[in-house]
């Protein structure tokens, strides 16, 4: 297991990245019991959709979340202002604005990461989300440009600008966003991951706290980028590997190492209520999948619960019976973490 950092834990970010359609409140309240130190993102709402949409959906969160980030998409610094305040009163710990999405839906929309090449609109939404909102931090999330602008100068003038209107944290996906010829998943894969900009914004503006994004697959390379920067945003990985954030949270901020079954057994009560307020297993189970990866009895566990989870009546017994397999086919989660 990777060694615990030299950072105070008090100045230390473990993130999990927001995720559309992935991290809903189902999600984040099972990532919350793999890592109670972590901080834990909303799915990307645009502005308007939390002003006018569904806010008991959009914005559904459990108490047990916390602390958990709103990330806004937007560009019309009042309405972002409107909808800070609204996730505020919603209890959320921090608003976020996407600065880094490149999906041609985004960029319809002139939000995202097409942002990157107005600097001074991003700097007035986040001092009209401030000023809305003073108790509660605005941050912002970003890539390294846009295209083939591989100039560290506008990289670090977007940063300066935006800091300058109160921004204090940058969480800073390592690769730039191309807006034409790649889609989200090759934006996700394609560009080459530069870290190395991210290290250097710490090192030049030491002031601001620095989260690296990006391509972060284990635990050892999460804790290898604290010898550079505040934290690590962890993405796909966490979803697909969630014991690694368990992991991370122990390796980091101490405490035991529990075993999969013990963390999921804890997931019990919140899946009951949640049950019984009409709630369909499917969209419970759906994020436990990756529990067991790479693990004995792990296909097991991922077939039983993707086959029954969708039938009718289906409870917490059938997580019983995925574990069963998994549970008892050698599975050495504290000797080989």
């Amino acid at each position: 297991m990777t060694a615990s950092p030299a950072i105070p834990a008090d100045q230390l970010r473990l993130s999990v990245a927001p995720m559309m359609d992935w991290t809903d409140s189902h999600c984040r309240v099972f990532h919350r019991l793999l890592a109670p130190h972590a901080r834990l993102y909303s799915e990307m709402v645009h502005a308007n959709a939390v002003i006018h949409g569904d806010r008991a959906r959009l914005l559904a969160m459990d108490p047990g979340e916390h602390p958990v980030a709103l990330q806004l998409g937007g560009s019309e610094p009042a309405l972002l202002a409107q909808a800070a305040r609204i996730g505020a009163d919603w209890g959320y710990d921090e608003i976020n604005l996407n600065c880094g999405c490149p999906s041609d839906r985004v960029q319809a929309g002139r939000f995202g990461a097409c942002l990157m090449r107005e600097p001074a609109l991003v700097a007035d939404s986040v001092a009209a989300m401030i000023a809305a909102v003073p108790g509660v931090p605005i941050t912002v999330k970003c890539r390294l440009g846009v295209d083939d602008d591989h100039e560290w100068e506008h990289f670090l003038a977007f940063i300066d600008t935006i800091a300058e209107a109160g921004c204090r944290m940058f969480v800073v996906h390592a690769r730039n966003a191309w807006l034409k010829g790649l889609s989200p998943k090759e934006n996700r894969e394609v560009p080459p991951l530069r870290y190395d900009w991210a290290y250097r914004l710490k090192r030049e503006r030491p002031a601001l706290q620095v989260i690296v994004n990006g391509g972060i697959a284990d635990a050892g390379e999460a804790t290898a980028h604290l010898a550079h920067v505040d934290g690590a945003m962890l993405g796909r990985a966490a979803y697909h590997t969630p014991y690694l954030l368990h992991q991370l949270d122990v390796a980091w901020f101490g405490g035991a190492l529990q075993s999969r079954g013990a963390l999921l057994r804890a997931y019990r009560p919140y899946v009951e209520r949640q049950l019984a307020a009409g709630a369909l297993l499917k969209h419970i189970a759906r994020h436990l999948l990756g529990l067991f990866s790479g693990e004995y009895g792990g296909r097991a566990f991922r077939q039983i619960l993707s086959e029954g989870a969708h039938k009718p009546g289906a409870d917490w017994t059938l997580i019983e019976r995925a574990l069963a397999p998994a549970e008892s086919s050698r599975n050495s989660d504290l000797e080989r973490p």
